[in-house]
């Protein structure tokens, strides 16, 4: 009889149950946390001629463009953090909001790499700034993070409190 086998194998057992336990209350956080993080971006965003600034900034697209992208990424931003917030169609709006979050990674880097000066917008404060006040690098790390967030509600939907549960999905 193998004990190194079966121990290693209660071991696995043990841990599946520990993050069964845990997943679902991970998932919970991960939800509102990145809810309240897409909530203030959006209502920081507001008036619109802000987040209109911001799109700018970036010089990536047109007037026209800028200003639609200026205008809808506030009300894009409410519905995603809605939604997490009750959990309707978690994974769904987990891979949205995990898309959102790449979009502004790019655009950071795109920014660094064409070597603006710009703050990023993604509070509302958009535009130019001062050589060297730019924080490319910080900006990323903090959009990685948010990018975790959004990956765990996606792979790991389940969660308590969640409109998923009444129409029987994630149990």
């Amino acid at each position: 009889m193998d004990t190194t086998h079966d121990s290693a194998a209660a071991t696995a057992s043990a841990a599946a149950r520990r993050w069964s336990a845990i997943q679902p209350w991970a998932t919970l956080l991960a939800r509102l946390g990145l809810a309240g993080v897409l909530t203030f971006a959006a209502v920081s965003k507001l008036p619109p001629a802000l987040s209109v600034q911001s799109v700018e900034a970036y010089q990536l697209f047109s007037s026209e463009l800028s200003r639609f992208i200026g205008f809808t990424l506030p009300l894009l931003e409410l519905a995603l953090a809605l939604l997490l917030v009750v959990g309707m169609a978690t994974r769904y709006v987990g891979a949205a909001s995990g898309l959102l979050m790449l979009v502004f990674i790019a655009g950071i880097a795109s920014a660094w790499a064409r070597g603006l000066n710009i703050d990023c917008g993604c509070f509302g404060t958009g535009g130019q700034v001062a050589e060297g006040e730019t924080r490319y690098g910080l900006d990323i790390a903090r959009d990685v993070g948010f990018l975790a967030l959004a990956a765990v509600a996606a792979i790991w939907p389940r969660s308590p409190l969640a409109l998923d549960r009444l129409f029987g999905l994630y149990r």
